[in-house]
């Protein structure tokens, strides 16, 4: 078979499970999550071992300690794809949920009620455990998966790929519901995207590189964020002390997630009694910064920002510092620069944060909090699938709902239209 016909067999028979799915109730759902822990933590060993293939490779291939690092799966990582399992099967199935209702004069009764989106193309890179939580998702909100993961993860995606599909037979679901692309090449990808007429949503998640491809190449809706260019205000009316922890966690915590602070705008009123301090927590820390003429004189061991920092997604322990003169200044500078991911003002002024809520458009906005809590488990809807930057039809974290879309349906008792 060649890897077009292979492909495009995936995604009808995709298609064909996403109508058994859709008569899946919450308990049977719930019963193939809960043996896929199963299949997981008893297949441990096997599951290691073939990991360890694509660790192997990785370091003979001299990618970075980090990639490696995403890339292994060592039993910490094993428990917690079980225990990601259980928080999936823990929540409210979504699907069926009537959450309108309204009557007409003329007596018909209108509703909404949620439905699974259909067959999803999950496009992802190194992390092997993101096929059991993409799976889970997917499952729970009654879709199926058509799973393309990297090259680099292939024998542990074959085989978690393989496990789920033992479970979905146990559970009496279509083992179609879950499917792993095989194969390594780009050239699968690209017959994956072609086909508008099986797949009803592709959904990308890793770097810039990657999700500029799909979104090129796809022929299907796509759900995408290329990158977070993430934006802490302190405002004139900012308490220094909170102002300091926050852009402290925002930066620091965890620099090389799409959620961490890139930039830092401070107000002129508040910079002299907030940078000096705020920047030797960061020199303590290792974060390199890089300033603006203004900021320079402030922070004089700062290097000078130029324009390409203004944009950037860093990922690391370096941080852009500007000095605005107004609010209106920094929601600019935001307009401008930003991607539309994740922005935070810290203030005591409830008239500029209300201004700053409505203004800013992007998924995420936040008054007095880092940036970090740009997380689906964060803002309470459990796990998730990945953060949208595009507004149809989802904008931020992605969970369950985010997985469904509504139907109307119509209750009559003999209508006619005239």
């Amino acid at each position: 078979m060649s890897e077009t016909d292979l492909i495009e067999a995936m995604a009808v028979e995709a298609k064909e499970a996403a109508r058994q799915m859709r008569r899946a109730g919450r308990s049977q759902k719930d019963e193939a999550l809960r043996l896929m822990g199963e299949k997981i933590r008893e297949g441990e060993a096997f599951i290691r071992e073939e990991n360890q293939k694509d660790v192997v490779l990785a370091r003979e291939s001299d990618l970075s300690s980090a990639f490696v690092d995403r890339l292994t799966l060592d039993s910490k990582t094993i428990q917690s794809m079980v225990d990601g399992l259980k928080e999936v099967e823990a929540l409210p199935d979504p699907v069926g949920e009537v959450t309108q209702m309204w009557k007409r004069p003329n007596g018909l009764i209108v509703g909404r009620m949620r439905i699974p989106l259909g067959v999803i193309g999950f496009i992802y890179e190194s992390r092997p455990n993101v096929t059991v939580e993409a799976s889970s998702l997917c499952l729970k909100s009654g879709n199926t998966v058509i799973l393309k993961g990297g090259s680099e993860a292939i024998h542990s995606n074959r085989v978690l790929g393989r496990l789920l599909k033992e479970a979905l037979v146990e559970a009496d679901l279509p083992e179609k519901a879950i499917q792993v692309v095989p194969t390594t090449g780009r050239e699968a990808l690209k017959i994956l995207l072609g086909l508008e007429e099986h797949v009803d949503l592709i959904i990308p998640r890793g770097g810039e590189g990657l999700i500029r491809f799909v979104t090129e190449h796809s022929r299907i809706p796509v759900l995408r964020h290329y990158k977070g260019v993430c934006h802490v205000y302190v405002d004139e009316f900012a308490d220094v002390a909170m102002a300091s922890e926050i852009c402290f966690n925002a930066k620091v915590q965890r620099p090389g997630v799409c959620n961490a602070m890139e930039t830092m705008l401070v107000h002129e009123r508040i910079a002299p009694a907030f940078l000096p301090a705020m920047a030797a927590r960061y020199k303590a820390a290792g974060v390199e910064l890089r300033g603006c003429p203004r900021t320079l004189a402030l922070i004089p061991g700062a290097k000078e920002a130029q324009p390409s920092d203004w944009p950037a997604e860093y990922l690391e322990l370096i941080l852009a510092v500007k000095i605005v003169s107004t609010m209106d200044e920094a929601l600019d500078h935001i307009e401008r620069y930003g991607s539309n991911h994740t922005e935070s003002i810290i203030t005591s002024d409830y008239s500029r944060a209300q201004r700053f809520l409505s203004e800013v458009d992007s998924s995420v906005v936040l008054v007095n909090a880092s940036t970090r809590f740009n997380d689906g488990n964060q803002l309470g809807l459990g796990a998730e699938i990945g953060i949208s930057t595009s507004k149809l039809h989802a904008f931020g974290p992605m969970g369950l709902e985010e997985l469904t879309t509504k139907k109307f349906i119509v209750y009559g008792s003999g209508q006619v239209r005239t």
